[in-house]
């Protein structure tokens, strides 16, 4: 008989921009010996366009959107490690999809993530504080990370292959060395 869903995939990474998701992903599909797929590559390969440039061009609501179907569509398909862009956990559906997925929320302070998206340089003052919009961001969604999360790697002090070695750990996978 044959099965009509996938089983889904083996890791989903979530967490905020910065924390890792993109470095990390391909390393544990390697220890995981499967393959890695990225949300935001799947929208800039639809799109032509950098998820970034979308977000600015046509606004939050359209890549929001976008963002919803790329993961829905990824989650149905793929079955090696997935990461999915941060934004995409606020979608009630998405987080029904993930229900019973093994999850990995990549966390790290904001300290760290500044560092790591640049927000850290000093540079002309920008009206809007995107500084402080970036932290109300992170400190909004840090509960819901945690909540459909059922690994937490903290990412600070460590580099990806540290990481990747950590979540292979926990999923049962040999981490390579």
């Amino acid at each position: 008989m044959t099965e009509l869903t996938a089983p889904g995939p083996v890791a989903v990474l979530i967490g905020p921009p910065g924390v890792g998701k993109t470095a990390v992903g391909p390393l544990l599909a390697e220890r995981l010996g499967t393959s890695f797929r990225e949300t935001d590559a799947d929208i800039s390969a639809a799109t032509g366009q950098l998820v970034g440039d979308i977000f600015v061009e046509q606004g939050e609501p359209a890549f929001r959107q976008l963002e919803r179907e790329a993961a829905a569509r990824a989650l149905r398909e793929h079955e090696g490690v997935l990461a999915i862009g941060s934004g995409a956990v606020l979608d009630p559906d998405i987080q029904h999809r993930l229900e019973g997925l093994p999850v990995v929320y990549l966390a790290a302070d904001f300290a760290t993530i500044a560092r790591r998206v640049g927000l850290d340089r000093p540079r002309m003052v920008i009206p809007g504080n995107p500084r402080g919009r970036f932290r109300a961001m992170l400190e909004e969604r840090r509960p819901l990370y945690e909540q459909l999360a059922t690994v937490t790697v903290k990412t600070d002090d460590l580099d990806p292959d540290e990481v990747a070695d950590q979540i292979a750990a926990i999923l049962g996978g040999e981490p390579a060395r």
